[in-house]
């Protein structure tokens, strides 16, 4: 990673661990901004900001005239405060744990232990974890991958608890649209055009779609076919568009009939990501329907499952590592500076590969 952990931060986590090991005691007077800048090495500018940071924390209080002590309650505080929550919805091994590694890594590098919970995308698990967050009331702040974002949710009430406390949330791939919390993901909108752009520049104008409908994620990547289909002049039809969600995607032969109905008369399919793609491409092997001959298929996410198959997928990939660690670094500044705005949004394109064929226009 090119992005170096702040010299800053050397301070913060050496006098946060004085304080825990009991090696600095409530009431007890700092070294002063020299001597810390001789102990380390550091600019006296980089310590005053290092102790800047630990009063905001309430980890130190600075006496004018006088110098910085330790705060009478900081002991309990700094082993209260230095867990990150990080609640995500799969464990499995799509785009989750290569996410999850990389935030773990920076957090503990800048001194922070990481719990992480699972909520199989499901909002009962997620309210279980919320609820048990409150009652223990031990975490600096929490990195969330919401939970059915697509639709509305009977968490944000306990959401809404945690921002009341003052803990920071930061949502990674998506976000809840009623909730004023920032978030980090690709910007699935654009994934979704360019995905679209791809077979409308390959001649393609009868396109179908298939959309996840209960993540925010597969409404922003509709947004984003649908806007492509406007400017290229195509009528996008409704009767072409497949909605699933999370249930039916344990199952997608489950949905054969329904389909094979909506991509009737289509020469190509735009798909939520590679997980589908991949279960799309076992579907239309068994039913005759040879990619790209008989249709061209365009994925989002550009994981392993797109160069699995028999055919290799044009897909938009999803900038999993970049993103993972522009959350871990944004939480961090957070928790530092609560008025951070944390939000970021990646830019994407298109990966061209096998699953595309240009098609004759009839100009």
């Amino acid at each position: 990673m090119e992005d170096k952990t702040p010299k800053y931060l050397e301070i913060v986590d050496w006098v946060n661990g004085q304080i825990e090991t009991g090696e600095i005691l409530p009431g007890q007077k700092l070294h002063s901004e020299n001597e810390l800048s001789k102990m380390f090495g550091l600019s006296r500018q980089t310590v005053r900001h290092a102790i800047s940071v630990l009063e905001k924390a309430g980890v130190v209080n600075r006496v004018q005239g006088s110098g910085t002590y330790i705060n009478g309650r900081t002991i309990g505080n700094a082993k209260k405060r230095n867990r990150i929550m990080l609640i995500m919805t799969y464990v499995n091994g799509y785009i989750f744990p290569r996410t999850i590694r990389r935030i773990e890594n920076i957090l503990f590098e800048n001194g922070y232990t990481v719990q992480i919970a699972f909520t199989n995308n499901r909002v009962d698990r997620e309210r279980t974890i919320l609820e048990d967050i409150l009652k223990k009331d031990e975490v600096a702040g929490i990195i969330a991958e919401p939970a059915k974002s697509g639709i509305p949710n009977p968490d944000l009430d306990l959401f809404q608890k945690v921002l009341q406390r003052k803990i920071p949330i930061l949502f990674i791939n998506g976000f809840y649209d009623k909730l004023d919390a920032p978030h980090v993901s690709m910007n699935d909108m654009q994934a979704g055009k360019k995905a679209t752009e791809l077979l409308i520049e390959r001649g393609h104008t009868k396109i179908a779609g298939m959309f996840k409908l209960d993540d925010i994620q597969g409404h922003l990547r509709y947004s984003g076919f649908t806007e492509a289909m406007i400017e290229a002049g195509i009528v996008c039809k409704d009767h072409n568009v497949i909605w699933y969600d999370t249930e039916d995607a344990k199952n997608i032969a489950q949905l054969r009939d329904k389909i094979l109905k909506r991509i009737a008369g289509c020469t190509a399919i735009v798909a939520y990501n590679d997980e589908i793609s991949h279960d799309l491409l076992v579907l239309f092997e068994k039913e005759g329907i040879e990619i790209p001959e008989k249709l061209s298929i365009v994925s989002i996410d550009d994981t392993e499952l797109a160069v699995m198959g028999r055919v290799n997928l044009s897909s938009v990939p999803h900038p999993m590592e970049k993103l993972a660690d522009k959350a871990a670094w944004n939480m961090l500044r957070m928790i530092e500076n609560p008025k951070f705005d944390a939000n970021y949004e990646f830019d994407v394109d298109v990966v061209e590969r096998d699953s595309v064929k240009t098609v004759k226009t009839n100009s």
